[in-house]
């Protein structure tokens, strides 16, 4: 077992929130890539679109995901699944932090993942 704890003395400030790329690391590949992310309040996100779905985890606060012009509340608990392409940013308008765990992926991470994968026929 391996564990990565999030670390939050390590955020780095980019995109217009607090972040920290916690997926790949060394010794683990995967077809995803992960970061623990914390917008403090009147944080508002870079608007931005990528061709990798992405999975947003709340883990605590509350915020606005803004996707095609539309608001969409997220509070602790909920799971936000966004298509790739898709123009978003997210707000805090509250008065404490918005922690989520985000997750994206698409074929290119996958293939890269599999490229390295052993050949399984003997």
């Amino acid at each position: 077992m391996t564990i990565r704890t999030r670390e939050p003395e390590n955020l780095v400030r980019d995109h217009g929130l607090d972040l920290r790329l916690l997926h790949p690391w060394p010794g683990l590949d995967t077809p995803f890539r992960g970061a623990w992310c914390v917008l403090r309040p009147g944080d508002v996100t870079d608007a931005h679109a990528h061709h990798e779905r992405e999975i947003f985890i709340v883990m605590s606060g509350r915020a606005e995901v803004v996707c095609k012009g539309r608001r969409h509340a997220l509070a602790a608990g909920d799971i936000a699944v966004m298509k790739g392409g898709v123009e978003h940013h997210v707000v805090n308008e509250h008065d404490e932090d918005f922690s989520y765990y985000a997750i994206w992926w698409g074929p290119d991470m996958s293939a890269e993942f599999l490229a390295l994968q052993p050949d399984p026929t003997p």
